[in-house]
């Protein structure tokens, strides 16, 4: 009942998620349309590289989710938040998917409650662990958030709602 319960806000945040970029063009995808530097593509990217990142820590651990150790891994990082020229949003979602596969297939066999020590980071609390479990509440979480934000961004492109 539990992983029935995740796998279906996991399906119930990303629907909301790609809801918000159908029909649009890839041009759409890469506008700003607000104050922001953030980008609908570069929005859905990012909410899928971090999934990639939880589901990578709980097969392999904490190194998943470290942050870069070097100033040129910041650049890398901060490329998850946009998309790139020559990137597709198909493209974009495409990989979504793949991830979320994996994701999926993780919280039906993985054991929910394993856990690892989190990196040092400034927004981890030093010591802190974390268990399959609540990675996975943290990816519904995450990706209900920005969600919201990409809400924000397709009314601000050309006026279209997720809800309402």
């Amino acid at each position: 009942m539990e992983r029935d319960d995740l796998l279906e806000s996991l399906t119930t945040a990303r629907h909301f998620l790609k809801y918000t970029v159908q029909g649009l063009t890839d041009e759409q995808a890469r506008q700003r349309p607000t104050v922001s530097e953030l980008t609908l593509g570069g929005l859905v990217k990012h909410v899928g590289e971090i999934e990639r990142g939880w589901a990578r820590f709980i097969v392999e651990g904490p190194a998943a989710v470290a942050p870069p150790e070097e100033p040129s891994g910041y650049e890398e990082w901060a490329n998850n938040f946009k998309m790139l020229e020559g990137e597709t949003l198909d493209g974009i979602l495409r990989r979504y998917d793949e991830i979320a596969a994996i994701t999926d297939e993780l919280v039906r066999t993985c054991d929910l409650d394993s856990s690892h020590e989190l990196p040092p980071a400034p927004w981890f609390k030093p010591g802190a662990r974390r268990s399959a479990r609540r990675v996975f509440h943290h990816i519904v979480a995450e990706t209900a958030q920005h969600s919201g934000h990409a809400d924000i961004l397709r009314e601000s492109l050309d006026g279209q709602k997720t809800m309402g």
